[in-house]
């Protein structure tokens, strides 16, 4: 028996042009058994508003995403509470829900992916009540994710870029966080609160994070040196941010930040502004996720680097003549 999804695109989002794999896309998912309804978004909200209406309908077995992170969230905001599951087709910058699931980062293997049909109950996070569903941050990451967003190219070397520039300029804020019955007030570089293990382009912020364990891993980066920001920046390479002088970690399913003033934070990687008190909360199971039936455990140096080989290895396929699209 065929199935019926809605395939979301959002043509703006990510390096791919969905010109070139959209059909490659259809033609796979037809040969796999699927009917398929393409929705492409037409602005910020439009992929909330077709998921809502895709899961009200009650016809479909799934909706697809052909996107990057902020398309990712603003579909499955719309599924969140449904029985309907969402299914990542990876196609922005970071991809860092899809990367944490172990989603390849190609739409052949991607699509492999949802053809096994292996549906988990996934949680997510809100901040003040917007949903998140890998990172919410601010300090840093939040001014990168600012100034990333005003970049007309995107593309890993453009974020790289960002962070540099960013750095230069950059003056951490006081924060106050409540987590577990403790207070810590600290001038902070970061505090990056995260449902997933990485923001995307496997880069680990809370290497043991799981969407599935009721509860939210929360990083607390401190100002350090020149020398000890170094030494952090090869420990966020490698895995070992744990064992960083710097470094602070807490596991809750909520707490409250509290800073000086209101100003910019990040929700899945998109800025966006938020009041000088945040209440986070987790929400358990709340949205249905394909998922790989295989789950691999996070090594550190081994796991980072396998996949930087692994994404080498992609991108040089992508670029040989007899590659098949």
């Amino acid at each position: 028996m065929r199935k019926k999804v809605a395939l979301i695109v959002n043509p703006a989002s990510g390096t791919v042009s969905k010109h070139r794999i959209i059909p490659d896309v259809l033609r796979r998912l037809s040969r796999y058994g699927y009917d398929v309804e393409l929705q492409a978004t037409n602005g910020p909200g439009h992929a909330t508003a077709i998921a809502v209406e895709i899961a009200g309908n009650g016809s479909f077995d799934g909706v697809l995403v052909a996107g990057g992170d902020g398309t990712v969230n603003e579909a499955a905001r719309g599924l969140i509470g449904t029985t309907t599951p969402l299914g990542i087709i990876p196609c922005g910058s970071g991809n860092g829900l899809a990367r944490h699931l172990g989603i390849p980062v190609d739409v052949a293997r991607s699509l492999r992916v949802i053809c096994e049909n292996h549906v988990i109950a996934a949680d997510y996070g809100t901040a003040n009540g917007e949903p998140f569903f890998c990172t919410f941050g601010v300090g840093f990451d939040a001014a990168v994710s600012e100034r990333f967003a005003r970049q007309k190219r995107r593309g890993l070397m453009m974020y790289l870029k960002s962070v540099i520039d960013e750095y230069v300029s950059f003056s951490p804020e006081r924060y106050v966080i409540e987590v577990n019955g403790q207070t810590i007030s600290d001038r902070a570089f970061l505090v990056v609160v995260c449902n997933a293990s990485q923001y995307g382009n496997n880069a680990f912020i809370a290497p043991d994070a799981s969407v599935t364990d009721g509860e939210l891993d929360i990083t607390v980066v401190h100002t350090g040196n020149i020398f000890q920001n170094a030494v952090l920046g090869v420990d966020f390479l490698t895995g070992y941010l744990g064992k960083n002088a710097l470094i602070d970690t807490f596991r809750a399913s909520n707490l409250r930040i509290t800073r000086t003033s209101h100003g910019a934070a990040h929700i899945d990687g998109d800025p966006a502004l938020m009041s000088s008190e945040i209440s986070i909360e987790c929400h358990p199971g709340k949205l249905k996720l394909f998922s790989p039936t295989r789950q691999t455990s996070f090594r550190p140096v081994i796991t980072p680097v396998s996949l930087f080989f692994r994404d080498m290895a992609l991108a040089a396929a992508h670029l040989l003549p007899f590659h098949k699209r």
